[in-house]
């Protein structure tokens, strides 16, 4: 009982000191990221490897999702004889839903992984701790251009993933399962409202912070890690611990917001 007791109590002080960690990191480089002096350059290298590289496999990703939500959108719409309302159906469930989730976890296993790695690796080889011995602050130098890129570029891929994947249902619903365009577009259109597009930036913006927070804390305390470690093993298990707890954190804050904003 007392090694059970004792247990408990060790992984609850764990805990806590890793919350407390995180928040400690995340408000300093939020503080780092609103400071002078402002530095172009690292913002805009970080938004083409976050943004840019990130975006063939959003369309890829976005065409289709929209083909296949048109295909399982219009089986069911049939049954009830509402055909005409699968723009609106394929348009809703992007713009609300699919849209600022999948485009998430796509970057996340693109770009997040590679944050972390980066970062994980530069604190086993003591570049970290370079930057420190210099007077350079590393949350102002690596990690506030990583925040201010997120906050830029998963919306604008959101934007893309959401376009591709309404013309991929557009293609299927349409060319393939015969739909009149006109009551395509048109149903689209007056189901779709800006609380919908609101919603979507929202999740994006959202989802684009709680990347960038836990790829790059995990991979900036990689030697505090107790299933981390040093080592090429220490940095692939946080980079899978990072990539895991990002994913599951977009889901559930998904269903926060859209049980706030619903």
């Amino acid at each position: 009982m007392l090694k059970l007791l004792e247990k408990l109590g060790y992984e609850s002080l764990y805990l806590l000191e890793v919350t407390g960690r995180m928040g400690i990191f995340l408000f300093s480089c939020l503080g780092r990221v609103l400071a002078p002096p402002y530095k172009l350059n690292p913002i805009i290298r970080q938004i083409h490897f976050i943004g840019s590289r990130s975006v063939f496999v959003i369309l890829f990703t976005g065409t289709f999702t929209g083909m296949v939500l048109a295909l399982q959108g219009y089986y069911t719409l049939r049954k009830f004889g509402s055909e005409g309302l699968l723009g609106s159906a394929v348009a809703l469930s992007l713009l609300r839903e699919l849209g600022p989730v999948l485009t998430a976890l796509m970057v996340i296993g693109r770009a997040g992984s590679a944050i972390t790695a980066e970062v994980g690796i530069m604190r086993n080889s003591e570049q970290i701790d370079a930057l420190e011995c210099m007077a350079i602050d590393p949350y102002k130098y690596l990690i506030a251009p990583k925040f201010v890129a997120g906050l830029i570029a998963m919306p604008l891929l959101t934007f893309i993933f959401d376009v591709v994947g309404i013309f991929g249902g557009w293609a299927v619903g349409v060319g393939l399962l015969d739909i009149n365009q006109g009551t395509f577009f048109q149903s689209m259109y007056k189901a779709v409202a800006w609380q919908d597009i609101n919603m979507g930036i929202i999740k994006a913006l959202i989802f684009g912070l709680l990347m960038i927070w836990i790829c790059s804390v995990k991979g900036y305390f990689l030697h505090l890690d107790r299933s981390g470690g040093f080592g090429a093993e220490g940095v692939s298990r946080t980079t899978t611990s990072a990539v895991v707890l990002s994913s599951v954190s977009i889901l559930v804050w998904d269903y926060l917001i859209s049980a706030i904003m619903l």
